[in-house]
């Protein structure tokens, strides 16, 4: 199975890609490929900026990931209770490309970590309703809070509880593909 996974950051130390690292872990036998938002940073979408660019290939770049992926692993991060804009840019610019679905209908792991009580509950929930318009197929998704408290380098999610729940969400994400 071919795994694209990436964090929804531009944050050179992003919590969030620390969890889809670890969430693509769990595919040892797989094709994973982890992305870094930073190697798809594009002008801010605007319209006028379509019309006499066209679309950048960095978007195309990032569909064509997409689009060859079986499963899509992505942790979002929070920025004022929606997503960064590093994320929003480029799925901005991936939306304005023809005749494809945002997410082409693959399904996806959704996650979110934070440093506080939240973890990233918000964005999730404006991604889950935003999901069945962009061709996102969320499998489930998983919340980490107080990634600090609940993480460790080498270790991974170390409170037994979320640890517990982490397990259970990816059974149900490869007992799709079963």
């Amino acid at each position: 199975m071919k795994i694209l996974a990436f964090a929804g950051s531009n944050s050179e130390v992003s919590i969030n890609k620390k969890l889809v690292t670890f969430a693509a872990s769990f595919f040892p036998d797989d094709n994973v490929e982890i992305l870094d938002l930073n190697d798809f940073e594009m002008p801010i979408y605007k319209h006028e900026r379509e019309l006499e660019n066209g679309i950048p290939q960095l978007a195309k770049d990032f569909a064509s990931k997409i689009d060859s992926s079986d499963l899509i692993l992505m942790s979002l991060a929070e920025h004022n209770s929606v997503y960064s804009a590093a994320f929003k840019n480029v799925f901005d610019w991936v939306s304005r490309i023809r005749d494809r679905k945002d997410f082409g209908d693959k399904p996806i792991f959704l996650m979110a970590t934070a440093p506080g009580n939240g973890g990233g509950k918000n964005v999730i929930e404006v991604f889950l309703k935003r999901a069945p318009f962009s061709g996102a197929n969320v499998i489930t998704y998983f919340s980490l809070p107080n990634f600090k408290e609940r993480f460790e380098e080498g270790k991974g999610i170390t409170d037994e509880e979320r640890k517990a729940e982490f397990h259970e969400k990816l059974e149900a994400v490869k007992a799709h593909f079963s």
